[in-house]
């Protein structure tokens, strides 16, 4: 992305809708312009129950946006929940004609044109590519593969597939929004490299955001996207329980939440008494904090409990060797960590990011996103191939127009020869997929 660039991303959760507007500095960072957040309740157990309330608030955040940043905003980066999502892998191997001339530039061009082709399942649209790593035939991995004197290489990749009909929705909202999308993107894709650190990006890792309404798992080995799902429990699960069981208010259920609020019972530390404002009786009713922990604790349980349960049932659990939590729904539960390990039997900790404590919880899965974009070559451009105004499925103009319009500006290359745009490869490949395909 070019210095200047502005670029705005859009979750929309359980509880709220969060927009981040980011621009792009002098050192290809994104710097925060403004974040906004709304109230919404358009959706419940990750399904969109009143596209209404939602376009509501997305035009209510864009409003403020627009008077504070004085900036026109027409397009966004949207989140998309991992139950929505499947990742297709794809490996592509190029055969070289004459080795002794090298891979050119022709060959690793051609290799990312055939990544895309694949049979999509009915009720699935491609809404992402994300390239992995070059192979070559002599074992070697390496972020350039071009001048490499070998007879074939290999590029692996995984195929982002979106609900057709959940794609939909959300084009039907952004249209009654009356802006345009610039992609989807998957939570945990977005949220990767604002909560690993540099040792967790290379290794087997299962990140969890515990959010309000959900929670959302995404598992990597190094660079690779393996798998993403949502589990339809988060922090309003654990605050509805803890007002029903007591009998109390919404709001005195959230406050004795955030107050006291221990994963585990046997934490317990000094276990106090606490009083409560019970909904019906007069009098005040005392309980001891333990009573409150047992239920904070029962629904973690649950939650890390069907995590462990999809991800034994996928057969990937073998592959993973940490967890890194994060999340809004459990920013004030102690031991959450903990609870996680015991339930898991892996390794869990708190995600510490470099950046990750700059931002509010609150705004943080949007500004990764904008983060995860502005990362990205071509990524700008694909605002001009997405019409939300249409009632095509999701992403049919641009695959019917092929990669060169939409998909490939959204590959996101884990080389550093488009980022830095200095090696040959990628010079050439700038001009390449503009004035020739």
């Amino acid at each position: 992305m070019a210095i200047g660039d502005i670029i705005v991303g859009i979750d929309i959760g359980s509880s709220k809708i969060s927009l981040v507007v980011g621009e792009v500095n002098n050192f290809n960072q994104v710097e925060l312009v403004y974040t906004v957040e709304h109230k919404c309740k358009g959706i419940k157990k990750t399904k969109i129950i009143d596209e209404d309330e939602i376009a509501n608030a997305i035009v209510k955040s864009i409003q403020d946006a627009e008077r504070e940043a004085e900036i026109k905003i027409n397009s966004a980066y949207l989140t998309i929940a991992g139950k929505y999502v499947t990742i297709v892998q794809n490996s592509i191997t190029k055969n070289i004609k004459d080795k002794f001339s090298g891979v050119s530039v022709k060959d690793v061009s051609s290799a990312l044109l055939q990544v895309k082709d694949i049979d999509v399942p009915d009720g699935k649209s491609i809404i992402d590519i994300v390239t992995d790593k070059f192979i070559l035939d002599d074992g070697r991995a390496v972020e350039d593969p071009v001048g490499n004197l070998v007879s074939s290489f290999t590029v692996n990749a995984q195929v982002i597939l979106g609900d057709r009909e959940y794609i939909k929705q959300l084009s039907n909202i952004c249209k009654k929004a009356d802006i345009d999308i610039d992609g989807i993107i998957p939570i945990t894709l977005a949220e990767r490299n604002l909560i690993l650190d540099t040792n967790e990006l290379n290794d087997n890792v299962m990140i969890i955001d515990i959010g309000a309404g959900n929670t959302e798992i995404g598992i990597f080995e190094g660079s690779a996207f393996e798998y993403t799902n949502t589990i339809p429990l988060g922090g309003d699960n654990i605050t509805k329980d803890v007002q029903m069981v007591l009998n109390i208010s919404e709001e005195e259920a959230e406050k004795l939440k955030r107050q006291y609020g221990l994963a585990m019972k046997s934490y317990i530390d000094n276990d106090n008494e606490i009083v409560l404002n019970t909904v019906e009786d007069a009098k005040n009713k005392v309980i001891k904090s333990s009573e409150l922990i047992e239920i904070i604790e029962a629904r973690i349980e649950e939650i890390f409990t069907l995590i462990n349960k999809d991800i034994t049932n996928q057969g990937i659990k073998p592959r993973i060797n940490n967890v890194v939590l994060t999340g809004q729904g459990i920013t004030n539960i102690s031991k959450s960590d903990v609870a996680g390990k015991v339930i898991l039997n892996i390794p869990v900790k708190f995600a510490t990011g470099r950046l990750i404590s700059t931002v509010r919880p609150e705004y943080r899965t949007a500004f990764a996103l904008v983060r995860y974009i502005a990362a990205r070559p071509f990524a700008k451009s694909v605002s001009s191939s997405i019409d939300s105004n249409s009632n095509e499925s999701f992403f049919t103009k641009i695959m019917d127009q092929g990669l060169t319009d939409g998909i490939f500006q959204m590959c996101r290359m884990e080389i550093k020869i488009f980022h830095t745009g200095s090696s040959k490869l990628g010079l050439f490949l700038l001009q390449f997929f503009y004035l020739f395909l």
